[in-house]
């Protein structure tokens, strides 16, 4: 994942899905090896719902 696409990725969440900006950077924080797994992540630390999980995942075939 480049820079902007994480970057679009980080603002769909925090825009469309209502993320907390300190949530967001907790992921990126654990995720700085590899980018592609910040969704997992979120939701692996309990900040995002498999329902939001699933809507991210449909964001980023489209994206």
């Amino acid at each position: 994942m480049n820079s902007l696409s994480q970057k679009r990725l980080v603002h769909f969440l925090g825009e469309e899905l209502a993320i907390p900006a300190a949530s967001i950077a907790l992921a990126l924080r654990h995720c700085q090896e590899t980018p592609n797994l910040l969704p997992m992540i979120l939701w692996q630390y309990g900040l995002v719902t498999l329902q939001q999980l699933d809507q991210i995942f449909d964001w980023l075939e489209t994206a």
